[in-house]
């Protein structure tokens, strides 16, 4: 799963956008961050592709109030509703964004070029039509912090069980990563969000990047092809309550307004 989804950066801002807390342009600049440009393909009304800045008008335009995050995985359609053409595409990127207010989802596809550490990204996403029904399996903010709480103390007692050291320059890279983005604090998520959001959101990347580092070779002593898949094994449930976690911040802004 990715640290930070390119559907949470897409629905975050987008929702500041259509709250009117941030201008088109800077919705869009924060949306693209490092990737060089994004494209969205397959908006009603719209031949071909266009820019972030015209998509995100457009489905304005369309009735479009809100944006929720799915992130599912085989097994567990987190944040999905249908069709199955949707949930297909969806689960193969492994997340996706659904409209509130008009019945369309996008996908991202992500295209790479270039050596490593100088790559070239670009990101279509492609607008598809959905069902309207509540998302499978996402919970309020508060049961998610509650989940996220006893999922840490699971992932600190197993990786302790299964001799991840969470050493190594790799290990070290992602932590000093994330320690920065902590004490970034408001800037994980848009302007619009509730306090208990980004505390969820960054408690849910704390744990994802623990199961992540459980999971890569090289990290501690359970090397071996069982181990390993005993690891992950192991993990799993960790890893799904972090990505309900995720689900659940960046949906809040959403879900604030509709219950206000």
């Amino acid at each position: 799963m990715l640290f930070e989804p390119r559907s949470g950066r897409l629905a975050a801002w987008g929702n500041a956008l259509l709250a009117g807390l941030v201008s088109p342009d800077e919705a869009a600049m924060s949306i693209v961050g490092e990737d060089a440009v994004h494209r969205v393909e397959g908006l009603p009304g719209e031949p071909g592709p266009v820019g972030l800045t015209l998509a995100l008008g457009r489905m304005r335009a369309l009735g479009v109030t809100g944006l929720r995050v799915a992130l599912p995985a085989p097994g567990h359609p987190l944040g999905l509703s249908g069709p199955p053409e949707f949930n297909a595409r969806a689960l193969e990127a492994e997340e996706a964004v659904v409209a509130v207010g008009a019945a369309l989802g996008l996908v991202p596809e992500v295209h790479e070029a270039g050596p490593a550490g100088d790559l070239h990204v670009e990101v279509v996403w492609h607008c598809l039509p959905v069902r309207e029904a509540p998302p499978a399996d996402v919970p309020s903010l508060g049961e998610a912090e509650r989940e996220l709480a006893e999922a840490l103390r699971e992932a600190t007692v197993l990786l302790t069980r299964l001799d991840v050291a969470g050493s190594g320059p790799v290990a070290e890279a992602a932590l000093s990563a994330y320690r920065a983005r902590a004490q970034a604090g408001g800037e994980l998520l848009a302007p619009g969000y509730p306090a208990r959001a980004v505390r969820v959101l960054s408690l849910a990347q704390r744990v994802d990047l623990m199961v992540s580092l459980a999971n890569e070779k090289g990290h501690g002593g359970a090397v071996a092809a069982s181990e390993m898949a005993a690891r992950a094994e192991a993990l799993r449930p960790v890893e799904r309550v972090a990505r309900r976690a995720l689900v659940a911040a960046y949906n809040a802004a959403v879900e604030e307004r509709e219950r206000g």
